[in-house]
């Protein structure tokens, strides 16, 4: 009989020994030691038994579909073998009476590497596996997610991206495919929960899932989980603003369970419930909103074992305990009994419910915030239930194990922040998290024994995707990484994204941009943050995030077009906004800093400040509503300009500047007596003083000459104590008493006859006040005729040198155009002598 010539991949569940990623074993080139997996003539075949669990089918034909975008020919899916000519793909699982059992059987695969594992994997090639078949690749697991966690593994070498979906990153089409012979595996993960949180979801991840799905339901779950799985990741809190995991979609719970997620619930949300229940539950009821156990016991215990009703039969991790309603500390009376009779109750609905002793239901407690300082003042829970200690929200680890001591036999986890609402202000809209800080936090966890759960708050899921495959990775396995190589694994989750050829300079962009972000949040950059004077610190950090957006636009111009889309994502959003961001928080210092001098540069800064805000917007608007033909709209929606206090708005508000006017700018000018007189333009001060009510303002082109200067709003009248006035200087050459007069609008007494009053003075000369047109009766004159009222004082320059007068207005209405001095020349003319000299 002729040995048909069949390649087989077989694969099962269970876990491996290195992490996350296998040593490569997928090649492109034909050489004796590779297995043909596909090549032109030669299509894969894929043999998944009658038998196999559901949610193995789901990643089985995930890469059914991975393998036709990289070959360009969708695998066949068998359940029986036939003679064939083609390579060939087995799923099956250890203890699930499949081909892998028989394999064992045989010795062909060594049963003490799966049999009793958790959530291992094997990939190998076998001889003879069936009769016919010459040779075979096994990829083989120790339990359900094993077999997905193989299957994907095979996704990720061939070449499809865990962020295919969530980032848009491209499959490279390959003709041939080959499998290098031998045995592959990533062992047991070092962390048996390994997950994230969705929170914070709103306006981003919640705007996009209702535009994209219709709301957050099992559509949305189904791509969250498969990017769980595919990341090796098992564990998840959902979505709880504002919403249920369950009761939002009833097809979600059962998806999870047959997906091969385990489901959990956050720290304040016990007994498989969200918050959103409780709401629901006490309307549909009619029953009163006391979250308090002392108070509401009884309708609590009914509400707590509806939840667990509800998720029975389905793998979760139970959240116990109890916190105040919408996540606040419980009130001031709490005790630690009281805390402990929660938890002992919770426990008897999850034995009644289930039907089993309590400690086989996973559990666990939560000392988030004040909760651990009741553990530390001695509460205690069942020795089985999960101790999760948590970071500061900002990624600082609050507790650990004291190692001294016997440990807690439950284990111990860790509930880590790359994003926080909360104060002293939120932290939602980018990455803020190096993985250095990740590591060096995680690592001293691990090394503290936390190694039952790991669960991050990821906020919108996006824009977090590296920081989030990197949590998981080394929730997987903690020891691969260490201060040398953290670098080389960025540029390594970077070159599975966009290749190889751009790989280190792009992994210096994302390295450097968390850095920079991890400086101080964007939501709490503001123009005070770095200094303006001090070692031109803002400007330095300011080129730097310029700097790097160089960088990144350049290198835009080289990639690929079907890159473009990834490597906004990824790369140039994150960088752009966030440059852009420093340079608005740096112009808005600059215009305050020249403003507060009267500098009319500020106004330059002035409008910066609006371009970078509109630049915002325009970033955004790329990002939701343009790259991918649209597909991420809304998820750029997250506020993050213009804080009033820890909690964000609904939109950016644009940080408040200052224009100076021209008549606000200081003048250096002293005008210089020449010929027996003085003529100064009236826009031409050296100073100016005004109130909050009351400002100043040049009227261009205003009059006989050049423009008027008067106080606005026009209805304000100066208050005895706002010393509304203008200031002008002038160097004498002559001794005397000398006439002032002063060119003014032909304003009339409009005030009922009162008339308009100024004050002028001379250096610290009296003050004389002027009603200038009180005396007006209604009749015709030169005024009207002339456009103009002469207004005379006499002023005393006992010697010669520099003097400052004051106009200072007492009424609104008064229209300053030119000021005449005569010391002796100064002739008649209808508009008056020439403006004088200034002296240099």
């Amino acid at each position: 009989m002729n040995h048909l010539k069949i390649f087989v991949v077989v694969v099962l569940f269970g876990f491996c020994l290195k992490i996350h990623a296998a040593e490569p074993f997928i090649s492109t080139e034909k050489n004796p030691g590779n297995i043909i997996l596909k090549a032109k003539t030669l299509n894969l075949s894929i043999f998944a038994g009658s038998g196999t669990d559901q949610g193995i089918m789901r990643a089985v034909k995930n890469l059914q579909t991975d393998f036709q975008k990289v070959t360009g020919e969708q695998p066949v899916i068998l359940n029986q073998i036939s003679g064939m000519q083609s390579p060939l793909l087995i799923i099956g699982t250890v203890g699930t009476k499949s081909v892998i059992d028989d394999l064992i059987r045989q010795k062909k695969l060594d049963g003490k590497a799966l049999i009793g594992k958790r959530e291992k994997y094997i990939i190998q090639n076998v001889s003879n596996p069936f009769p016919g078949v010459s040779e075979a690749i096994v990829i083989a697991g120790s339990d359900k997610r094993g077999t997905i966690y193989g299957i994907y593994e095979m996704s990720q070498q061939i070449g499809v991206s865990p962020w295919y979906y969530w980032a848009d990153v491209p499959v490279q089409v390959k003709e041939n495919l080959y499998f290098k012979k031998g045995m592959y595996t990533d062992g047991e993960p070092a962390v048996e929960y390994r997950g994230i949180f969705l929170n914070d979801e709103e306006p981003s991840l919640g705007g996009w899932a209702r535009a994209t799905f219709g709301g957050v339901n099992s559509q949305f779950y189904e791509k969250v989980f498969e990017l769980i799985l595919r990341l090796k990741g098992n564990y998840i809190w959902p979505a709880m603003w504002g919403k249920a995991f369950y009761d939002d979609d009833a097809l979600s719970g059962s998806l999870a369970n047959e997906m091969g997620i385990v489901m959990g619930t956050s720290h304040h949300e016990p007994m498989a419930l969200a918050q959103t229940d409780w709401h629901r539950y006490i309307k549909k009821n009619n029953l009163p909103n006391v979250w308090d156990y002392a108070k509401n016991a009884e309708v609590l215990q009914k509400f707590w074992k509806s939840g667990m009703e509800r998720s029975k039969n389905r793998e979760k991790l139970v959240t116990i305990g109890m916190r105040g309603d919408g996540d606040e500390a419980m009130g001031e009376g709490t005790n630690i009994s009281l805390l402990e009779k929660i938890v002992k109750d919770q426990r008897k609905i999850i034995a009644e419910v289930t039907g089993k002793k309590a400690d086989k239901t996973p559990q666990v407690w939560a000392l988030y915030k004040e909760v651990q300082d009741y553990y530390d003042k001695g509460m205690r829970v069942p020795d089985d239930v999960i101790l999760l200690f948590c970071d500061d929200n900002w990624g600082n680890v609050r507790k650990l194990p004291d190692l001294s001591k016997p440990l807690h036999k439950g284990g111990y986890g860790i509930y880590y922040h790359f994003d926080y609402v909360g104060g002293p202000r939120n932290s939602k809209w980018i990455n803020i998290s190096p993985i250095q800080r990740v590591w060096e936090q995680m690592n001293l966890s691990y090394e503290h024994k936390v190694d039952k759960l790991w669960i991050v708050n990821v906020g919108d899921l996006k824009p977090m995707e590296f920081p989030i495959s990197f949590f998981l990775e080394m929730a997987w396995n903690p020891k691969q990484f260490n201060t040398k190589n953290l670098f080389g694994y960025t540029e390594k989750w970077v070159a599975q994204q966009f290749g190889d050829k751009h790989a280190k300079e792009i992994a210096g962009m994302i390295n450097l941009y968390a850095k920079y972000n991890r400086r101080v949040t964007p939501e709490t950059l503001d123009s005070k943050t770095y200094s303006l004077q001090n070692y031109h610190e803002f400007e330095t950090v300011l080129n730097d995030y310029k700097a790097l957006t160089v960088e990144a636009l350049r290198l835009k111009e080289q990639i690929p077009a079907e890159y473009q889309d990834a490597y906004y994502q990824l790369v140039l959003y994150p960088i752009d906004a966030c440059s852009n961001l420093y340079e608005m928080y740096y112009v808005v210092a600059k215009n305050r800093e020249l403003s507060a001098k009267k500098d009319p540069g500020a106004n330059f800064y002035a409008d910066k400040v609006k371009a970078c805000f509109d630049r915002n917007a325009y970033l955004d608007n790329q990002y939701n509503n343009v790259i991918a033909g649209g597909k991420w709209k809304h998820m750029m929606d997250q506020m993050r300009i213009g804080y009033k206090s820890w909690a964000d708005g609904k939109e950016n508000i644009m940080p408040e500047v200052t224009y100076i006017s021209e008549a606000e700018i200081p003048k250096e000018k002293v005008f210089q007596e020449k010929n027996g007189y003085v003529s100064i333009e009236a826009e031409h001060f050296a100073r100016l003083h005004q109130s909050d009510r009351i400002h100043w303002e040049v009227i261009p082109d205003f009059g006989k000459t050049k423009s008027g200067v008067t106080t606005f709003p026009q209805s304000a009248y100066p208050k005895a104590d706002e010393n509304i006035w203008l200031e002008y200087d002038i160097n004498f050459e002559s001794k005397g008493e000398f006439d002032v007069e002063l060119l003014l609008a032909p304003t009339l007494n409009f005030n009922h006859n009162k008339g308009l009053r100024y004050e002028i003075s001379l250096d610290n000369q009296p003050a004389q006040v002027v009603n200038f047109n009180g005396h007006y009766k209604g009749e015709l004159g030169k005024w009207q005729s002339e456009h103009i009222i002469k207004s005379v004082t006499k002023h005393l320059i006992q010697k010669a040198g520099k003097y400052t007068l004051r106009f200072r207005v007492l009424e609104p209405g008064i229209v300053l155009e030119k000021i005449l001095i005569n010391t002796g020349g100064l002739k008649p003319s209808y508009l008056g002598a020439p403006e004088s000299e200034i002296l240099h």
